[in-house]
């Protein structure tokens, strides 16, 4: 098989994953076991000269006797195919690590490095460009454990207040680490600060030019859902650069509906000028 036909069937795979959750309830579903959790999505093409580059999961999975919410923004850069290639791969390489019930977090930071050690592995068929991604698994109702590699961001809201969940992984938050390995932070006036001059991430799946000074280490929490959480907001940088974690915790907590939340929040976004892809997740505990 060449390798534009392997990309093809990559994209199809894609194409499937995401098309469960989204076709039966058009870009909304609820849990079986805790039918009072509901969630939706909503995703926008920014205004850039480029094609949608970003990719998401939302979507309830049944594992053995157990119930996994699973739940994840990618965005992706220079190109979709490491955002797409994520999609497909990224959670069932989490779900296959033998640690996973009994140590979350080791076999979420196994499942991040193996993944992008693949990743590498396909850079020809991939291409150069590589993807951020904010992963969320919510198991049975009762815990969230957040991942992330850089500024997809994960926000929960409990009695009101907004609680980031994820971390920013800013180029100059990262500027000593990134130095220790031969490379450089950019601080151009009018600019972000960006990696060798490029990317204005310090953490990434794929990447392989600047993989050498990049690094794909989750931060990972374990958050306990009780009776003062109200929702959780997963979304892309296209809509955390214009609006504050406290102002998009304000703007949906009079919603019910999940899909409309998440809706609100990249219409919210794009009225604040916004041209980069929004992709959001709102997962609402009523």
């Amino acid at each position: 098989m060449t390798g534009r036909e392997i990309l093809h069937k990559m994209k199809e795979k894609a194409a499937c994953f995401i098309a469960t959750p989204v076709a039966p309830d058009k870009g909304k579903g609820k849990g079986g076991i805790s039918k009072h959790i509901t969630h939706g999505f909503h995703l926008v093409e920014g205004k850039s000269n480029h094609a949608m580059e970003d990719y998401l999961v939302s979507e309830f999975k049944h594992v053995d006797d157990n119930e996994l919410g699973l739940f994840a923004i990618f965005d992706g850069h220079m190109g979709h195919d490491v955002a797409s290639y994520l999609q497909s791969h990224l959670f069932d390489n989490i779900l296959k690590e033998h640690e996973f019930w009994d140590d979350t977090e080791s076999a979420i930071r196994n499942a991040y490095h193996r993944t992008d050690t693949d990743i590498l592995k396909q850079s020809i068929q991939l291409g150069k460009g590589g993807s951020t991604a904010v992963t969320a698994i919510l198991i049975n109702g009762q815990k969230l454990v957040v991942a992330n590699v850089g500024d997809s961001r994960a926000v929960i809201c409990k009695k009101g207040i907004a609680k980031q969940l994820s971390v920013d992984h800013e180029p100059s938050k990262e500027k000593k680490v990134i130095e220790s390995k031969g490379g450089f932070v950019s601080n151009l006036p009018g600019d972000v600060p960006r990696v060798d001059g490029q990317l204005a991430v310090a953490r990434a799946f794929g990447d392989k030019s600047l993989k050498r000074h990049l690094s794909s280490e989750p931060d990972v929490v374990l958050e306990k859902i009780d009776d003062d959480t109200e929702f959780v907001i997963l979304a892309s940088d296209g809509l955390w650069k214009v609006m504050s974690n406290q102002e998009a915790v304000d703007s949906i907590k009079n919603m019910k509906d999940a899909k409309l939340a998440a809706k609100h929040l990249t219409e919210e976004a794009l009225s604040r000028k916004s041209k980069d892809d929004i992709s959001c997740i709102v997962v609402k505990f009523q």
